[in-house]
């Protein structure tokens, strides 16, 4: 059981920080708004969850402009995808009792 424990990551201890995982999961990419309204939280909150995700490197961060409105657009990467993985299943084992 001790194993299982170090397979848990830190870094997605927060809800928010396990909505945006798991959306990015089952998603090329998503945009802020999206994300927001996917998440239901504000501004502020999403956009500090996701630096310390960017800063983990598990996900990335494209800025663009459409026509003259910005637009950011997350994705998870190859990295961020290995670690999330390793948390759900540390997380499966636990509630299996395996």
């Amino acid at each position: 059981m001790k194993n299982i424990i170090q397979h848990i990551n830190k870094a997605f201890d927060h809800r928010i920080r396990l909505g945006i995982m798991s959306v990015l999961m089952v998603n090329e990419s998503v945009d802020f708004n999206s994300m927001k309204e996917i998440l239901g939280v504000t501004d502020g909150n999403l956009a500090s969850h996701i630096k310390a995700l960017e800063t983990e490197t598990f996900i990335t961060v494209e800025k663009q402009f459409i026509g003259k409105k910005p637009n950011t657009k997350y994705s998870i990467t190859p990295f961020g995808r290995k670690a999330f993985q390793e948390h759900i299943n540390a997380l499966e084992k636990l509630i299996q009792g395996n």
